[in-house]
């Protein structure tokens, strides 16, 4: 199967067994699942997540209570902005006042306590959340096909961020045992929570380590204009 098939029969099987959540319809996005807080439950326990300072987390549906909580708990959030088009929002925990945690990891009200910083104000990051729409156990990983989680991790590699343990939580039906075909350019995840277990990959499979510029286009530059900040800032 290749990963546009596997993407559909995952999104067939949420609607069918009724594990998906609002947005609807689940297809063509990161679909929000039933049980994204007890996946994330499992995350909070984490020793990679209590000492993290600063993480990346997907704006997704799933994974706003990944956000909250990284808030609620002092960290810094970082979150990508739609399509990669203005880089990363960043949202200081000492910004948001008590009990707003989960507004302002909302992308409808984030704006109002962070801003988006240019590539060179980027912190080291500690943690990076990937949405997802299947999971091999191996920790190969499908998106919704655009590329973006597999970028960002390139960029902060590409800008110097150490290798860092990258996390998806996800339905368990969403945990394929299809071969899923594995690019160069792809993210694994090092970590995968369901809203019945936490699972450690042991991915015997490398993550990038930058950008492979070979596979950037003129029309990827124009798209993305971040790619080219990334391409001026690291050519210098």
């Amino acid at each position: 199967m290749d990963k546009q098939e596997i993407r559909e029969k995952i999104w067939s099987t949420m609607t069918e067994e009724k594990v998906g959540r609002f947005p609807f319809p689940l297809k063509g996005r990161i679909p929000n699942f039933k049980g994204a807080e007890k996946a994330a439950q499992f995350i909070f326990q984490m020793e990679e997540y209590k000492q993290a300072e600063v993480i990346k987390v997907n704006p997704d549906s799933p994974q706003l209570p990944i956000r909250a909580q990284a808030l609620k708990d002092g960290k810094t959030l970082l979150v990508p902005t739609p399509r990669l088009k203005d880089g990363f929002i960043r949202v200081d925990s000492a910004d948001v006042p008590p009990g707003e945690e989960k507004k302002a990891a909302s992308l409808k009200h984030i704006h109002k306590y962070g801003r988006v910083i240019s590539l060179p104000e980027l912190p080291e990051i500690d943690l990076f959340f990937a949405g997802s729409v299947a999971l091999h156990r191996d920790g190969r990983r499908i998106g919704k096909g655009e590329g973006y989680a597999d970028r960002e991790y390139a960029i902060i590699r590409e800008l110097g961020n150490r290798d860092i343990p990258v996390i998806g939580t996800v339905n368990s039906v969403q945990i394929t045992e299809d071969d899923i075909p594995k690019d160069e350019y792809d993210l694994t995840l090092d970590w995968i929570a369901t809203e019945e277990e936490l699972i450690k990959t042991n991915s015997p499979y490398k993550k990038p380590s930058g950008i492979i510029w070979d596979e950037v286009s003129e029309k990827d530059m124009e798209d993305m204009p971040v790619l080219r900040e990334v391409w001026d800032l690291t050519r210098k």
